[in-house]
């Protein structure tokens, strides 16, 4: 089925502007998925646009074919324009469906969609999949936290569509004002747009929080949705009806990637096969994984232990190791679950230093630095500082700060 949609995705746009000179006149049709590792990969930088506002590239057809408009995060960079056909947006829907039947919607659930409602493609295309399957839905846009607690309580709402940092946050709020978030009606948290979902330590908090079942999402603005977190809460499936995944190591050996084991870290690379008013062969996600295709999972799909490990572009290298931002929010909701922090690295001597402020006292300052010291053998300043002091985020949250370059 993969193949046989392959080839139909490569007929469609072999002769359109964006993939002209990309090579796919010489080996359509491909006989084996095996021949797709023939064509060239494909990066976040060959599709930005010209300037911020500008489509992306791969967005070729003629401008009346698209009604959708959004943008990317622009968490690497200035945001990024996608477009989408009617048909582009009902198959996101249809991927949507996945995470949906995983957290087990229902026409019965009332679902509370706490996002800003902005141009960022995050929550819209899981409101109109709701919408789609005949759940009752509660735009959250323009209210503060507090009012969308109130409005949880008040539609009975069962369903909450959100950041986990942003489902932390709510549970700070609630906290201040002596409110028992597990008196509401959730009973299922679907958390996106960061890593968070599928690590122990933010999966539970949010549970304990709720008392309500986490399920994680995964997916791109420029790719499309493209996984959903298992029953165990422990990884994610990719949609590998919707999906060619592919799992590469980068060295400088192999800089055009080479496969890898089950359970090695790899990058994972996307194709995705029913986005054609924008498709994208062979996308370095930049999404750290560690796959299996031989599980025990209920799902047959390809598994991702843990989900999202972190992203290429985020790692740091402190005294050489290897570390990725979600691992230290890991270890910040052990000591303080409900804390804002901030990281900070800089550049001394040629060499790259951590140092971490995060909303608490001294006591779990120390304790933090400490389980830093024992879990990844390095050292990190953690500086406490006051309840307030540090940005709040509803969408992506932006905490690491990079300053070597300056």
């Amino acid at each position: 089925m993969q193949l046989k949609r392959l080839n139909e995705l490569i007929a469609n746009v072999q002769g359109r502007p964006f993939y002209s000179g990309y090579g796919l006149e010489k080996v359509y049709p491909l006989q084996s998925l095996g021949d797709l590792s023939s064509l060239p990969l494909l990066t976040k930088e060959q599709l930005l646009g010209d300037a911020a506002g500008r489509p992306a590239r791969v967005f070729d057809l003629p401008r009346t074919h698209y009604n959708r408009l959004h943008q990317t995060s622009g968490t690497q960079g200035f945001p990024m324009t996608v477009l989408d056909t009617p048909a582009d947006w009902g198959w996101w829907l249809n991927c949507w469906d996945y995470v949906l039947d995983a957290a087990d919607a229902k026409r019965s659930d009332v679902a509370m969609m706490a996002f800003s409602f902005g141009p960022f493609i995050g929550f819209w295309t899981a409101n109109d999949a709701l919408v789609r399957r005949g759940t009752t839905v509660v735009p959250g846009g323009g209210m503060t936290s507090q009012q969308r607690i109130q409005a949880i309580f008040d539609h009975r709402c069962t369903i909450l569509c959100c950041t986990p940092t942003y489902a932390l946050h709510l549970g700070a709020v609630a906290d201040k004002h002596d409110i028992d978030l597990t008196k509401t009606a959730i009973r299922r948290i679907i958390v996106a747009g960061e890593p968070g979902g599928s690590t122990p330590s933010v999966r539970n908090r949010l549970e304990m929080l709720w008392g309500a079942k986490v399920i994680d999402h995964t997916g791109a603005s420029e790719v499309g949705a493209w996984g959903f977190g298992n029953s165990a809460g422990t990884g994610i499936h990719v949609i590998e009806d919707e999906f060619i995944a592919e799992l590469l190591r980068f060295d400088i050996d192999h800089p055009e990637g080479i496969g890898v084991e089950d359970g090695e870290q790899a990058e994972l690379v996307l194709t995705s096969l029913g986005r054609l008013g924008g498709p994208v062969i062979r996308y370095r996600t930049g999404d750290i994984v560690r796959g299996y295709r031989n599980h025990d999972q209920e799902c047959g799909f390809l598994f991702l232990d843990g989900g999202v490990l972190g992203r290429v572009d985020d790692m740091m290298v402190i005294r050489g190791v290897n570390v990725f931002p979600s691992s230290i929010e890991s270890m910040v909701r052990e000591i303080a679950p409900l804390a804002e922090f901030r990281m900070i690295v800089s550049r001394v001597d040629e060499m790259d230093q951590l140092a971490i402020e995060l909303e608490a006292d001294q006591v779990h300052a120390s304790k933090l630095s400490n389980l830093i010291r024992d879990r990844l053998a390095m050292r990190a300043t953690v500086e406490a500082v006051t309840a307030g002091s540090l940005p709040r985020f509803e969408a992506k949250a932006k905490r690491l700060v990079d300053r070597r370059k300056l």
